[in-house]
């Protein structure tokens, strides 16, 4: 009971296709500061899906799933926003498919004290609590996954997609991103899965099969994501903090050069993020920072110095009303892949 206590209020994920944003974006038009980058992020957005050669990928570092923007990123590949995801492995395991198992995030709070915490077997970010032993549930959902698969190398993709195939069957809780992204077939890439509940699970499959085991092969995530870039017309990028995703994607138009083919760089780029940039990182440099290594160019760029729930929701939001999703083709990047 005592345990029960802290989890009994879950996290609930905001609904953007509920509300209409578009006039708070509008105003925000003839603001100031953050407000009225947040509103030329949107309109570089709105390019994006306009655009009808542009792959738009989506990036995601930091807790923003747990926070309540689970279902955000899941619509936005619903609804045709996003062809391609790369992400932490704690964005796509240990939040959205821990989610799908049927778990939930709770409310909490941040002062509360971490070893009461710990002696009931709670994990705690910043103010939301995840049951330790409903987490450790989704590592061994992740071993047996494992455990039915060919003994070879894969990438995060190839892996996350057995993922989806496997939720497809047995998700308690319908439609989350991994799933929606296997049925669209939208890869999604994680250059550091195994800094995740993944890698627990990783780690104890292989432990019990030393001859007969996976692993995950990071190179080949780099080169099947830079096929896409070499394969795609343009590109627009939409960041949600920075980090491993943001550069492994960046870093695309330097291995295609590598290759031999010299591809554009990235069009469009939208960065929302409450890095500092006085320490030389910002997440992984500015994006005008970043033209100076040949991987974004400048001339549709924006940084949101802001916390990212409180305005990707309005964002998306408002390109969900605006409709400009409904008139793209499916990029269906995944089928590049054709195992």
């Amino acid at each position: 009971m005592a345990k029960k206590r802290f989890l009994k209020t879950p996290v609930r994920h905001v609904d953007v296709t509920s509300f209409n944003a578009t006039p708070i974006i509008k105003a925000m038009r003839g603001m100031s500061f953050s407000s009225r980058d947040t509103a030329a992020a949107a309109e570089i957005f709105e390019r994006m899906l306009k655009d009808p050669g542009c792959t738009i990928v989506l990036t995601l570092a930091g807790s923003t799933s747990a926070g309540g923007c689970m279902q955000v990123y899941a619509d936005m590949v619903k609804y045709n926003m996003v062809d391609v995801v790369v992400a932490t492995g704690a964005s796509i395991v240990d939040m959205d498919f821990f989610e799908a198992l049927g778990f939930s995030h709770y409310q909490g709070s941040p002062a509360v004290d971490d070893r009461e915490l710990r002696r009931h077997y709670i994990d705690r970010i910043y103010d939301t609590y995840i049951d330790e032993e409903e987490l450790q549930a989704c590592d061994m959902t992740i071993k047996r996954i494992a455990d039915g698969l060919a003994p070879r190398p894969y990438s995060s993709r190839e892996f996350i997609r057995e993922m989806g195939r496997y939720l497809t069957t047995r998700a308690k809780k319908k439609e989350s991103l991994v799933e929606l992204a296997f049925r669209h077939e939208v890869p999604i890439f994680c250059p550091a899965f195994t800094d995740s509940s993944a890698g627990f699970g990783l780690v104890k499959h292989q432990a019990e099969r030393p001859d007969r085991r996976l692993s995950i092969d990071a190179v080949a995530d780099f080169y099947e994501l830079t096929r896409i870039k070499m394969e795609a017309k343009t590109s627009g990028l939409f960041m949600i903090g920075g980090g491993v995703p943001k550069n492994f994607i960046q870093d695309t138009v330097i291995c295609a050069e590598v290759l031999g083919r010299e591809v554009p760089m990235h069009r469009y780029a939208v960065q929302i993020t409450v890095a500092d940039v006085r320490d030389g990182a910002c997440s992984s440099s500015t994006l005008k920072e970043a033209a100076s290594w040949g991987k974004v160019d400048t001339t549709y760029e924006q940084m949101v110095y802001a916390e990212a729930t409180t305005v990707v929701p309005l964002i998306v939001s408002h390109l969900y009303h605006q409709k400009g999703w409904k008139k793209r083709k499916r990029r269906r990047w995944a089928r590049l892949f054709a195992e």
